[in-house]
This record gives structure tokens, C-alpha cells and sequence, in this order.
């Protein structure tokens, strides 16, 4: 326990008193957020009742336990409470972490009907942080993990009429509007869908649409080619109805499904904009995986990107993991006092202490320039290009121009017998392709409120601010970004080179 939680900190803590006996159900914990999330409730909600987890098996670990232990328990978010209290640990581990194998996309989790309702009798809220977050994936699988699935929580819910349900969007199933963006339902932009009196969207018609189109894709084509067709049909029809990607547009049919199903229940929707490296918990830039950003910081540091499609001047909207999970467990804690209540919380910085993506960018830049030796596995050796952004219409005709004489010359080498893949042209194809998933994120239009989650950390009071910080403004974007963040993803998102390896490089360097 930390000094913070000390004393009268416990003792005048909303949270802790509204979580102290009960019991929560978390998924998605074999990813990112789902990780902090349960961290955070292990070490900072002591009197907690239980946590349940829903993990399905797989080939290594055929049921939750056993993957859990293997997966999940073994991640460096815990070294802290292990170095703070071990057998503490330990102790929670055996006696209050309950794991339950099932698989959130099937009815009933997958369970036994009895099981399901004995599941939905102990506890008392959910925390749904399970999803697909490829922005390009197959329109079937994200319209499974993204949007139907969420029946099977409601009916989880319906079981048991004083569960509350936290349900993890994203702050971009707002699409394509601009300007202002408040925590309210979202308006699609592009072709109209029906809208209840309620305030949600009708998507029953839509859905069926939708499933249609995947069966047709399904008869007409098999292997590769089907999912590339699916990926295609998911953009396509993301477009249509107003969002970039096929992401976005899953996550805000399965908001329109949720407030439909639970309406005059306990539901609160909580969206994050675009999640990075830990601000301060677990540790300082704790992180898993590369993210949004990440993908074309590694890039340019291993000098194949150099100009990307953005617009300098745009907030680029990136809000730290361990306020995302803080923010979550806020609403939890606030939804055990009203049960039937439907509230959407924006996890954001942009309203509060906006960054801009030229700042962002400069701030790396700087911070590569001056001390690119200390991130030895993110850089191998000091960037010697600037990294440009410009507009979209000069990005594809720098693209496209000088694509077209290195396709040229690769072919030419092809016929002289050089099968060799041009650098240059790999490089643009690295670029092209990046640009073409995060583009949109990238130029933003728009700025991301959280008013109402201010408001809440303001009801919930003096210690909680202090136990579950959520405020935006704390965040020094020089030092973040700089130190924080980049010593993050050098620490714990990318491996070491191996010396073997460095080697070949080195050698490779000397012969040319």
C-alpha cells in the first residue's frame, strides 16, 4: 500500500467504501488496459470482495487459471506489488482472483446455464475491456468481439438487476465529426441511421445489412483472398456510414447495442482517446506492445519513415494508461450508487492540456537528436533525417512520385538477375502503409471533452483525486514524451538486439 492510501486517505476514500466487499468480473485482461485495470484494483482497492476474470483457454492452457499463471501473472505490471508486499500478493491471488473460462463472443460466455447465472448472482459490476483494436481487421471478426458479443454481458446483466456494466469504447467512435466533441451519444456522419427517442441509435437493420454482406464475401471466395475481402468490406462500410476504420465503427454499433439492451440499467461507457505508456503507475512508461504512435515512432527511429500525412497544427489526443484504468474504476465505484443511470465519460487531454501533433513530433525529434544512445532498442544509431509532416494531398504525390522510378529500377534489377528488394522503395511501402491505418488519427479535426469526468473525480473528492488521478493537466507533455514515454518503450515494449545480429549489421556497414 502506498502512503497515499494511508490513514485518512482510506477512510474518506468514495471509491474504496462504494468497492470495499464487492465483486468485479474484468475481461480483456490478456491485453494492455486490461492489465493496468486489474493492477491497479488489486493494490489500490484492499478491501475489495473478489475479481473475477473471464479468460478463455487456448492451445498452451486449456482453462483460465493455468493461463492466467503462465500469461498474465507473469507480466512486469506486477513487479511492484510483488516488491511491495509479495505475499500480499500472493495471498490475493489464491484467495480472491477467481478465474472463469469462457469466451466473452460466445452465448453465455460459453458456460453452462447454471454457471452463468451462479456468475451473474456473485458479482457486481462489469468491467468490459475485451476488443479487437486491429483498425484493419475482417468485418465479421470485430462486428463479433466489438458489437454482438455485448448481448452476452446485458444478459449477464439481466440476471442479476443491481450489476452495473462498464463498458470500454474509444474516443473515436465519434468518426468523422469535427470541433468540439462532447460525452454524449455519437452522430454518424455519413449515411443516416435511425435514432430511438432514447438518444441511441437503431443498428438491428444495420447489423443484419452488414452480416449479409459477409456471407455473400464468405460464398464467393476462401483462404487469403476472403479476408482480404473482409477487411476491405469493413473499411468500406465504416466509410460509409461516417468512420475511418472498421474499429471505430464496430465500437460504436456495440455502444448503440448496450444502451438499447440496459436501458434503465447501470451503464457507463468510458473512452479513452488514444492510450500510451503509463504516466506514473504501475511504474513510469510501463507499457505492453507498440501503440497507435508507437508504430510510426519505431519507424522513423529505424529511419524508414520521414514524411507522414499529419497536420502540425491538430491535437493529437494521447492520454497515459494508468488514467484510462483510474477513470474506470471511478465510474465503477460512482455506478454502485446509481443503478439506473447510462453516463459516458471521455478519457482525453486534448480540452485540458492540448498537445499538437508538430509539438509531438519536435519533442521526439529533440529528444533523438540529443540522447538516442539511451534508448538502445528503439535507436541503433542517431537519426540523421528530419521527420516531416504534411498534408495528405502533398503526402501521396511524394509517395506516388517516387515510387514509380524505384518500381522501375526494381524491375530492371529483376531482369539483370538482382533480385534484391530496393531499400528505398521497402521504406515508401513502410510509409504508405502506416500512413494508410493511422492517417486519420494523425490529422485530427476535432477536440475530445471530459467535463464530465472532471466532474466526477470533483464528487468523488480530495482522495480520490490523489488515489485515482485522472486529470490531464498533471501531465508535462517535454517530459512525458521525452523521458517517460520513449524510456517506457525501450523498457518494456521492444527486445534487445542481439549481439549476433548487431554484428552482421556492423559488418554489412563496413563492407559497403
Amino acid at each position: 500500500m502506498t502512503e497515499q492510501q494511508s490513514g485518512a486517505g482510506l477512510s474518506s476514500s468514495k471509491v474504496l467504501e462504494q468497492l470495499s466487499g464487492k465483486h468485479v468480473l474484468v475481461t480483456g485482461t490478456t491485453g494492455f488496459l486490461g492489465k493496468v485495470v486489474l493492477e491497479k484494483l488489486i493494490r489500490s482497492v484492499p478491501d475489495i470482495g473478489g475479481v473475477h476474470l473471464l479468460i478463455r483457454g487456448n492451445k498452451r492452457h486449456s482453462d483460465a487459471r493455468s493461463r492466467f499463471l503462465a500469461e498474465i501473472a507473469t507480466s512486469s505490471v506486477f513487479d511492484r506489488l510483488r516488491q511491495e508486499n509479495g505475499d500480499a500478493f500472493e495471498a490475493f491471488l489464491e484467495q480472491r482472483l477467481h478465474c472463469v473460462t469462457g469466451e466473452v463472443t460466445q452465448p453465455g460466455f460459453g458456460l453452462q446455464p447454471e454457471a452463468f447465472r451462479e456468475l451473474a448472482g456473485r458479482i457486481n459490476v462489469i468491467i468490459n475491456s475485451a476488443a479487437s483494436v486491429n483498425f484493419r481487421e475482417e468485418l465479421d471478426k470485430a462486428l463479433a468481439i466489438n458489437t454482438l458479443c455485448l448481448t452476452n454481458l446485458a444478459e449477464l446483466a439481466r440476471q442479476n438487476p443491481k450489476l452495473a456494466v462498464v463498458q470500454v469504447s474509444t474516443c473515436y467512435v465519434n468518426g468523422m465529426n469535427s470541433g468540439q466533441i462532447s460525452e454524449s451519444v455519437a452522430k454518424p456522419e455519413g449515411e443516416p441511421i435511425p435514432r430511438t427517442s432514447a438518444g441511441h441509435y437503431e443498428i438491428e437493420e444495420l447489423v443484419r445489412v452488414l452480416q449479409d454482406n459477409i456471407a455473400e464475401v464468405r460464398s464467393r471466395y476462401s483462404g487469403k483472398m476472403m479476408e482480404r475481402k473482409l477487411v476491405d468490406l469493413g473499411i468500406r462500410e465504416a466509410n460509409r456510414y461516417g468512420w475511418s476504420d472498421t474499429y471505430t465503427f464496430t465500437k460504436w454499433l456495440g455502444e448503440q447495442l448496450l444502451m438499447k439492451a440496459l436501458k434503465g440499467r447501470a451503464l457507463t461507457i468510458v473512452r479513452p482517446a488514444i492510450i500510451e505508456s503509463a504516466l506514473e503507475e504501475p511504474a513510469p512508461g510501463w507499457i505492453e506492445g507498440v501503440k497507435v504512435a508507437d508504430a510510426i515512432i519505431l519507424a522513423y527511429a529505424r529511419e524508414k519513415v520521414t514524411v507522414f500525412p499529419g497536420k502540425r497544427s491538430g491535437i493529437i489526443d494521447v492520454i497515459p494508461v494508468d488514467l484510462v484504468a483510474n477513470a474506470i474504476i471511478l465510474a465503477a465505484a460512482e455506478a454502485q450508487g446509481e443503478p439506473s443511470k447510462q453516463r459516458v465519460y471521455q478519457c482525453c487531454s486534448g480540452s485540458s492540456n492540448p498537445v499538437s501533433l508538430g509539438q509531438f513530433i519536435d519533442h521526439l525529434m529533440a529528444e533523438a537528436k540529443t540522447n538516442y544512445a539511451q534508448y538502445d532498442r528503439l535507436f541503433y544509431r542517431q537519426p540523421v533525417k528530419p521527420f516531416f509532416a504534411v498534408n495528405r494531398r502533398l503526402f501521396d504525390a511524394i509517395v506516388g512520385g517516387a515510387r514509380v522510378p524505384l518500381s522501375l529500377a526494381r524491375r530492371m534489377m529483376g531482369l539483370l538477375g538482382k533480385d534484391r528488394e530496393l531499400k528505398l522503395l521497402r521504406n515508401l511501402d513502410t510509409t504508405r502503409s502506416l500512413a494508410t491505418i493511422f492517417g486519420f488519427y494523425t490529422a485530427p479535426d476535432y477536440i475530445f471533452r471530459n467535463d464530465d469526468l472532471l466532474a466526477l473525480a470533483a464528487r468523488m473528492g480530495d482522495a480520490d483525486k490523489a488515489l485515482f488521478p485522472v486529470d490531464a493537466r498533471q501531465i508535462d507533455w517535454a517530459v512525458y514524451l521525452r523521458k517517460i514515454h520513449l524510456a517506457g518503450l525501450n523498457r518494456y515494449a521492444l527486445r534487445a538486439r542481439s549481439k549476433l545480429r548487431s554484428r552482421s549489421s556492423a559488418a554489412r556497414k563496413q563492407a559497403a
